[in-house]
């Protein structure tokens, strides 16, 4: 899709908008085949989302696919019941009154359905998503590793709950 097709239907800010890049990468599927897929990323991360990514296929981490958030109506749940991997997404972050670091293209979800968000409650987001090391797709330290590499944080090194699938690059 072009830029303007991933931003679609949504009121972004301008001072958001213009920082904002769709970049593409390549990654490595479930089939073991080598695809493509789109990230809306704030510019200045831009490059560094592509080596990771190029990283990721080199290891053969699987990923389910990569589609902006547009194309799930910009509903962050279906994207993750899709096992959509996904950047921006103009939010809140769940709960709260504040912007979500995918609200400025600063942080990346993988693989939902193998790397669930688990709220304070227990609840597991999305429903029937599970975290077990033994399945392909899942994070482990050893990929969380390629992130930290270059100063992200990743979601899964949290104390007071786990979001597994996430990780951002503080401004």
């Amino acid at each position: 899709m072009t830029f303007e097709e991933s931003l679609a239907g949504r009121g972004i800010p301008e001072e958001i908008k213009k920082n904002l890049t769709l970049v593409s990468i390549r990654f490595f599927s479930f089939e073991g085949n080598e695809r493509e897929g789109q990230l809306v990323v704030h510019g200045d991360v831009a490059d560094e989302v592509r080596k990771m990514f190029d990283t990721l296929l080199e290891m053969k981490f699987p990923i389910e696919q990569v589609t902006p958030v547009v194309a799930y109506g910009w509903d962050d749940g279906a994207s993750m019941a899709a096992n959509n991997s996904s950047a921006f997404n103009y939010r809140l972050i769940a709960g709260t009154d504040r912007l979500s670091n995918h609200a400025y293209g600063r942080a990346i979800d993988i693989n939902p359905m193998q790397n669930p968000y688990t709220q304070r409650d227990g609840l597991v987001v999305p429903a029937g998503a599970q975290y077990d090391l033994a399945h392909p797709g899942t994070i482990t330290e050893h990929i969380a590793s390629v992130f930290k590499s270059y100063g992200w944080e990743w979601g899964g090194n949290w104390a007071e709950r786990k979001d597994w699938q996430h990780f951002e690059k503080p401004a």
